[in-house]
């Protein structure tokens, strides 16, 4: 799947969560993007789903903020495990993806033949430079 055509809306969150220092709420967003004609929380969160749903952005559950999809390989996470460390002290975000947790956390749902939908792990502590 090719690089999806975006909205103005969709390009204009898009682009406020690429150059964000870290994660951001639908509020931040709007705030950022009033003078862009936003005025609504609605518009963000309909150009939020849609961003969701290409692959383009992933939703930090325990921050209810976004961030921009850093995944090198063009969205071959889809189905797969997102994983995140999140510092607690600079607020630094990094997503990463081990083949090795993939497996074997299928491995596991298949015992209970459970159909996985979406499967986001979220990692908090300190990044190296906080905890030193």
């Amino acid at each position: 799947m090719g690089t999806p055509q975006l909205t103005k809306n969709q390009s204009l969150v898009m682009g406020a969560l690429a150059h964000s220092e870290g994660p951001m709420s639908a509020y931040t967003i709007l705030d950022k993007l009033r003078d862009q004609g936003f005025r609504a929380p609605l518009q963000v969160y309909r150009a939020l789903d849609k961003l969701l749903e290409y692959g383009l952005v992933h939703r930090l559950e325990s921050l209810n903020a976004f961030v921009a999809c850093t995944c090198p390989h063009e969205h071959e996470h889809d189905r797969g495990v997102t994983a995140f460390t999140i510092c607690e002290g600079c607020g630094q975000v990094t997503e990463f993806h081990d083949a090795a947790i993939e497996e074997r956390l299928s491995a596991l749902v298949r015992a209970q033949s459970f159909k996985t939908e979406k499967t986001t792990i979220e990692i908090r502590g300190h990044c190296k430079s906080c905890a030193a």
